[in-house]
C-alpha cells in the first residue's frame, strides 16, 4: 500500500483548515473548465505516461525498461569491478563489453540493490531471482511500452485545487516527474484541479515549446509519442550517433578512400573472414567499388536521415551479404584508424580504414619479398603449435593480389593485400577460403618482421584476446628463425640499450652506461659498474615473443613483461615491442651488441 504523498498531505491540511474556517464572506472562484484535469481522462493518461519513471537508461545492467537500479551500484563486467555513480558509468560498461566482439559478455550485479518502478516506488532486491520477478513484468527488448520518452515537462508547474463549492483551496508547485506522476495518480481525490498555463515542454531534439492550454498539451504529447528512438533495447547508448549526420558520413568516406571489413555478422554467423582482402571505396557520386585482387565488384550506397536514425543502403552486385538497409550505429575515430559501425537488428557490419589511399605505410619491402619466389609456413601458433598442418603446402603470391597454396591434392586459390596493422604499422590480409586448414590463415595479420627470407606475422584474437603467430620462410620448416636462433643470438656477447621509448617518451638516457649479459640458462645481468640489476628472460612462441623480468630493480623494472613481440632479429640488433593493455600505448626496446 502506498504511503500518503507529501504533496497530498499539504493539500489535505489546507483543505481541512479552509473548509472549517470558511465564512459567507469567502468568494467562490470557478475553475476554468478548459484547463481542468479529470481523473482517467485522455490528458491525465498522457501526462502520467510522460512523467512515469523511464527505466531504459540502465538496460545494460538490468535488461528491463520498466524499472531502473538506484545508483550507486557495483557491477562486475567481464571480470572487471565497476562502481556506477552516474550515466557515465553506463558508458564504462559498454566500453568493456565492446573491447571484443566474439567473447561472452557478463554484467554481474552486487546485491542488495534498490530498484525504482514505473510509479517511482522503490523495492530492495537481494538476488538475480528476486530481480527477475520484477523484470519479467516488463516488455521485451525494443517492444513499445507505455511511457512516453520523447517529450518532458519543464518544471516547476503550478496546479490549483478547488473544493465542491468551486472555492480555490490552494496552489502547489510540482517540481519533478515523481511529483507529477503522484499528482495525476491521485486526481480522483479532488473535485477540480487546473494547471496554470502557459507551461513549457522539452522535445527529444532539445528544443522547447510553449503550451497554452489542455488541448494544446494533449496534441503536443500525442505528436511526440514514438517520434524518437526511446532506447528501449538492452545495448546502452544506442544514441552513439546523437550528433551524426549524413554530411559527416559523406565527408568521412571522401577523406578515407580504402575501407576493409572489420566485422560482419548475419543471422548469428560471423562472415568477416570471408572478406579478408576486400577493399571498399565509397564514392561521393553514390557508387561503390569493391576490389579483391583482380576481381572488381560494382555497386551503390546511399545515406539518409539524422542522428540515430540514419539509414545506409548498400547494394553490390555479387556481394549479397552486404546488401541491405543498415542503421548507422556509431562512428569511431582514433588517430590512424576510423570505424563505421552499422546495425540491422542483431546483424552487424563494421568497416575500418586508416584514412589514406595507400594505407599510410611503406609496404614496398613486403610486396617485393612476398611476390618473389615460394614461401613455406615454418610456424603457426593458435593456442597450440599447429605448424605441422601446413607442412605440405607451398605458397606463392602474385603481384595481382592473388595467391596459391599447393599441396599433393592440388592448388587452392587465395588472395592477399596490405593495409595498416592493428598494433603495427603494416598489416597483411590473407584469405584462402574456408577449406581446412587454410581457413586458419584468413585474417588481417600484423607484420612483425620482413626480410627477403622471413615474414613474421601476429594477430590478436577478437574473442579472448589471445595472440596467434604465423611465420613464412623460404625453405620448409627445419628449425627456421625460431627460439634457438634468438636464444643463441642474445646469449652471445654483451648488449646495450640503444633506444627505449614508452609510446612517444624517449627514456633511452635512463640506461646509458649499462651492459646486459644474457645467460643461456635464463638469467640476465644489467650493470653500469655501480648499480647491478639481476633478472630472468625467456624466448617464447618459437622466437616470436620475449619475456623479461627484473623484479623491482630500477630502472630495468620498466622492461618487465611476459609478451614482448619480437619485431626483428639480427646478429647485432634485436628490436622488441609491447602494446599496453591499459591505454594502448606502444613500448619499443632496441638492443644492440657491444
Amino acid at each position: 500500500m502506498k504511503a500518503i504523498k507529501p504533496i497530498l498531505f499539504v493539500v489535505f491540511s489546507i483543505l481541512l483548515t479552509m473548509t472549517s474556517c470558511r465564512t459567507e464572506d469567502d468568494l467562490s472562484i470557478d475553475p476554468p473548465i478548459e484547463d481542468t484535469i479529470e481523473a482517467n481522462s485522455t490528458i491525465a493518461n498522457l501526462m502520467s505516461r510522460t512523467a512515469s519513471n523511464d527505466g531504459s537508461n540502465d538496460n545494460i545492467i538490468d535488461g528491463a525498461s520498466c524499472l531502473s537500479v538506484q545508483l550507486p551500484v557495483t557491477v562486475t563486467v567481464n571480470g572487471i569491478e565497476l562502481i556506477i555513480n552516474d550515466d557515465d558509468g553506463y558508458e564504462d560498461i559498454e566500453h568493456i563489453i565492446d573491447l571484443f566482439d566474439d567473447d561472452i559478455d557478463s554484467v554481474i550485479i552486487s546485491y542488495p540493490v534498490t530498484i525504482i518502478l514505473v510509479d517511482f516506488t522503490t523495492v530492495v532486491v537481494n538476488s538475480d531471482s528476486e530481480l527477475a520477478t520484477y523484470t519479467s513484468t516488463c516488455l521485451g527488448n525494443n517492444e513499445n511500452d507505455d511511457d512516453i520518452e520523447c517529450i518532458d515537462f519543464q518544471y516547476p508547474i503550478t496546479v490549483s485545487f478547488f473544493d465542491e463549492n468551486n472555492d480555490l483551496i490552494s496552489t502547489v508547485d510540482i517540481n519533478n516527474d515523481n511529483e507529477m506522476y503522484d499528482f495525476i495518480d491521485d486526481l480522483d481525490q479532488y473535485t477540480a484541479v487546473t494547471i496554470s498555463f502557459p507551461i513549457t515542454v522539452v522535445l527529444a531534439d532539445g528544443t522547447t515549446q510553449i503550451v497554452n492550454n489542455i488541448q494544446e498539451l494533449a496534441t503536443v504529447i500525442e505528436a511526440a509519442d514514438d517520434s524518437c528512438d526511446e532506447d528501449d533495447d538492452n545495448d546502452f547508448d544506442d544514441d552513439d550517433c546523437d550528433s551524426c549526420s549524413v554530411s559527416d558520413l559523406e565527408t568521412l568516406f571522401a577523406d578515407c578512400m580504402e575501407w576493409t571489413v572489420d566485422k560482419l555478422e548475419r543471422s548469428d554467423n560471423d562472415l568477416e573472414d570471408n572478406y579478408v582482402g576486400y577493399v571498399f571505396e565509397f564514392n561521393n557520386d553514390g557508387t561503390l567499388t569493391v576490389t579483391q585482387g583482380a576481381n572488381i565488384f560494382n555497386g551503390s550506397w546511399q545515406a539518409s536521415g539524422t542522428g540515430n536514425n540514419i539509414d545506409v543502403v548498400i547494394n553490390v552486385t555479387g556481394l549479397n551479404d552486404f546488401n541491405d538497409t543498415w542503421n548507422l550505429h556509431e562512428i569511431e575515430q582514433e588517430p590512424g584508424e576510423v570505424k563505421v559501425d552499422l546495425r540491422l537488428g542483431d546483424d552487424r557490419l563494421r568497416f575500418e580504414s586508416d584514412c589514406s589511399s595507400n594505407g599510410g605505410i611503406n609496404d614496398t619491402d613486403l610486396v617485393n619479398a612476398l611476390t618473389n619466389g615460394d614461401w613455406y609456413v615454418t610456424y603457426y601458433f593458435d593456442d597450440t603449435d599447429e605448424t605441422a598442418d601446413f607442412a605440405d603446402y607451398v605458397f606463392n603470391f602474385a603481384t595481382n593480389n592473388t595467391a596459391t597454396a599447393t599441396d599433393t591434392s592440388g592448388a587452392t586459390n587465395g588472395t592477399w593485400s596490405t593495409s595498416s596493422g592493428d598494433d603495427t604499422e603494416l598489416g597483411l590480409n590473407l584469405n584462402f577460403g574456408s577449406g581446412i586448414p587454410l581457413d586458419e590463415l584468413a585474417d588481417d595479420w600484423d607484420v612483425l618482421e620482413v626480410t627477403n627470407d622471413i615474414i613474421r606475422l601476429k594477430d590478436i584474437s577478437g574473442g579472448d584476446g589471445s595472440e596467434d603467430f604465423l611465420t613464412f620462410e623460404r625453405t620448409p620448416f627445419e628449425g627456421g628463425n625460431g627460439s634457438d636462433d634468438l636464444t643463441n643470438i642474445l646469449s652471445d656477447g654483451l648488449w646495450f640499450v640503444s633506444s627505449y621509448f614508452e609510446d612517444a617518451d624517449d627514456q633511452t638516457s635512463n640506461y646509458t652506461g649499462y651492459q646486459l649479459d644474457f645467460n643461456s640458462a635464463g638469467t640476465v645481468v644489467a650493470s653500469n659498474g655501480s648499480n647491478t640489476n639481476n633478472g630472468t628472460w625467456m624466448v617464447l612462441s618459437n622466437g616470436n615473443q620475449l619475456a623479461i623480468d627484473f623484479g623491482t630493480d630500477l630502472p630495468f623494472e620498466e622492461f618487465n613483461d611476459d609478451d614482448w613481440d619480437v619485431i626483428s632479429v639480427s646478429d647485432n640488433e634485436v628490436i622488441i615491442q609491447d602494446v599496453s593493455g591499459g591505454n594502448g600505448g606502444t613500448d619499443t626496446l632496441t638492443l644492440q651488441k657491444l
